[in-house]
């Protein structure tokens, strides 16, 4: 570089730095010195209010719920009327974002036909407001009978702004017992043997009324359960039942002392109730 241009760009550089304002250079030192103490608390492992947010895990249930098993596959699906490519393959797909869509007047039909009387103890449905919003049901009868000749309606639920998964009431089917000593934070343990079930060839669901009035609807998946009989033979056979005998000793010094004997009592697998798949 010539001696002329290197003199040039000193003198400019010195200009720069007599126009700088006094105080200009202490707040640049200051926020480099904020920012090196800041980074230092993180390294320190002090506690930041960002870090502080932890994401919440989202527990997923378990499906099929312990003691039930599915039976939706053992029934024939019809709905009432669908648009092209959301009909009842949409429904029956495990994927939520999958629905079914009617295309017709209301009420629209869901009807489904079992090809052999079951038993059913819970039922659920999966509804989405905040993709669906004037497509979601607002109003739902649900109805069962050996035949469309003798159905009867057996639960109406009616919703605002639903979102999830809803368990249908059984309520009219049958007494639900409730344990009144549950404890709120711990998880919900259902024993199905003691809740009322809906025996029937033909399960209904019928869409009455829409979110704002809409016509069509969005129904995302229905699933059916029964009990698992297999689940229960399952758990006896991990915690074996035991009956309890009071043994009389006489003899010696124990005379006339009184003990309890714990006797384990298992049920051979050819004893157990054959289970048709």
């Amino acid at each position: 570089m010539p001696t002329s241009t290197r003199r040039q760009a000193r003198a400019r550089s010195l200009d720069e730095h007599a126009q700088t304002p006094p105080g200009s250079v202490s707040e640049l030192q200051d926020v480099s010195t904020d920012a090196i103490v800041d980074q230092e608390m993180q390294d320190d492992g002090q506690p930041v209010e960002e870090e502080e947010e932890e994401e919440q895990e989202i527990e997923l249930e378990p499906f099929p719920p312990p003691g039930l098993k599915e039976i939706s596959s053992l029934a024939s699906w019809t709905v009432s009327t669908a648009k092209p490519g959301n009909g009842v393959a949409a429904l029956r797909s495990p994927d939520t974002s999958l629905f079914w869509q009617s295309d017709g007047p209301q009420p629209h039909l869901l009807s489904i036909h079992f090809f052999k009387l079951v038993s059913i103890v819970h039922m659920r449905i999966y509804l989405d407001f905040e993709s669906d919003e004037s497509y979601t049901p607002t109003k739902i009868q649900f109805l069962a009978g050996m035949g469309v000749h003798d159905i009867q309606e057996f639960a109406e639920m009616s919703f605002e702004q639903p979102t999830g998964w809803f368990d249908v009431d059984f309520s009219n089917v049958g007494p639900v017992e409730m344990e009144e000593d549950e404890d709120e934070d711990a998880p919900r343990v259902v024993d199905w043997s003691k809740q009322p079930v809906l025996r029937a060839f033909l399960v209904q669901v019928r869409i009455l009324e829409n979110h704002q009035n809409g016509k069509d609807t969005h129904l995302r998946a229905v699933n059916l359960f029964a009990r698992d009989e297999a689940f229960e033979a399952r758990k006896e056979r991990r915690a074996p039942k035991r009956v309890e005998r009071e043994v009389l000793v006489r003899a010696g010094k124990m005379g006339g002392e009184r003990k309890k004997a714990m006797e384990g009592i298992r049920l051979a697998s050819w004893m157990m109730e054959p289970e048709l798949r």
